[in-house]
């Protein structure tokens, strides 16, 4: 979710149309622009410090300062995705190619059996209700960067700003990352694909970017579940970066040692203070989170399958920020995912673009079994 850092390309004629509008326009023309940041971890954090006044970030990225995306020598490499953070407003990032991993044998995903409803409950067992304001657009302003390069933010400034109309939903999300069960680390080296039928088989389906987004920022829309700051002591980030071994990761033989000798998660829940204001555990740091990113493309960069959180290692690890460059095959030592559904009584005005966005959990059994 090798041997050499990847190059940053030449900014391309899109990214320098915005930055030329936000220095016409300033904040008022930050609406109908959303940015693109891309960052690769590397080991160790850098500290650079910004401005007394801090620098503005829109949909979680620096839109002024953004680097361009950089492609993967590699079609195989496990070096964790570049973060691309955007909003479904934005053209797609530079193109490149996919980036597989053949998938992971079946023994390293283990088989959680159908979620029921508890009479009177408005989600299944395991899972929050969450009910709020999802903002399509977000502005916040880091006082202190880790690293600039790396859209790492240490503290944002106490107010935010959200451009567009409030979209309103209202979902179940699993409180933990799979298979949600307190105590137990989370499922890792899983496909988009494999996480999709693993929701399935529970009645549920994968969250959507915007449902996910919402359950972490919560109603006062912080960049971390956890507030304003970054604290690396309540959630599972900012790890020692370790390199991995593509070859090792890639035979079935050799692959579980790799994956144990990479790990560096944390039980579900063991984290406790890492949990958002409406109650979902671990949704920053820990592994990366697969989601159904709506603007996606089944074929093309940005992918409908989306990454977000971040894992353990040295990475932006917000909530708003997300992966898009990685196909439905991917599989990675990090990545990881959790299950929405549908909230009971719920009115038919509430979250009906996410709820018609991702397939149904029905639809998504049946694709399972024609596609074995």
């Amino acid at each position: 979710m090798k041997a050499s850092h990847r190059q940053p390309a030449r900014a391309s004629a899109h990214q320098h149309a915005v930055r030329r509008a936000l220095l016409v326009c300033g904040g008022a023309g930050l609406m109908g622009y959303i940015a693109a940041v891309v960052t690769t971890p590397v080991p160790g954090p850098t500290r650079a410090r910004a401005g007394a006044a801090g620098v503005p970030t829109v949909a979680a990225a620096r839109a002024s300062e953004a680097p361009v995306m950089s492609t993967s020598a590699s079609s195989e490499s496990l070096m964790p995705a570049p973060e691309v953070s955007w909003d479904r407003l934005e053209s797609s990032p530079d193109s490149g190619a996919p980036l597989s991993i053949a998938e992971v044998e079946s023994s390293l995903v283990s088989s959680v059996g159908p979620l029921t409803s508890d009479p009177g409950r408005s989600c299944p067992h395991g899972m929050v209700l969450v009910e709020g304001q999802f903002c399509p657009s977000l502005a916040h302003r880091c006082l202190d960067y880790l690293s600039v390069e790396r859209d790492r933010c240490a503290e944002y400034a106490e107010t935010s700003r959200c451009f567009g109309k409030p979209v309103p939903l209202r979902f179940c999300i699993d409180e933990f990352e799979y298979p949600n069960v307190r105590g137990v680390k989370p499922e890792v080296a899983v496909s988009y694909i494999k996480a999709r039928q693993l929701c399935a088989e529970q009645g549920k389906r994968l969250c959507t970017e915007r449902e996910w987004t919402l359950a972490c920022e919560g109603p006062e829309r912080l960049p971390y579940p956890t507030g304003r700051r970054r604290d690396e002591n309540a959630c599972n980030y900012d790890k020692p970066y370790r390199f991995p071994d593509n070859d090792a990761y890639a035979n079935p033989r050799t692959r579980g040692a790799e994956i144990a000798r990479l790990d560096q998660r944390v039980a579900s829940g063991e984290m406790a203070e890492c949990v958002s204001a409406y109650g979902v555990h671990d949704m920053t740091g820990n592994v990366d989170e697969w989601v159904y990113n709506e603007a996606g493309s089944q074929t093309e960069r940005p992918y409908v399958s989306g990454l977000k959180g971040g894992y353990w290692g040295p990475v932006r690890n917000r909530c708003r920020p997300m992966t898009v460059d990685h196909n439905a095959w991917h599989s990675g030592y990090q990545i990881g995912f959790r299950c929405c559904a549908d909230g009971q009584d719920q009115s038919t005005d509430l979250g009906s673009e996410a709820r018609d966005a991702e397939p149904t959990a029905a639809a998504l059994s049946e694709e399972a079994q024609i596609s074995g």
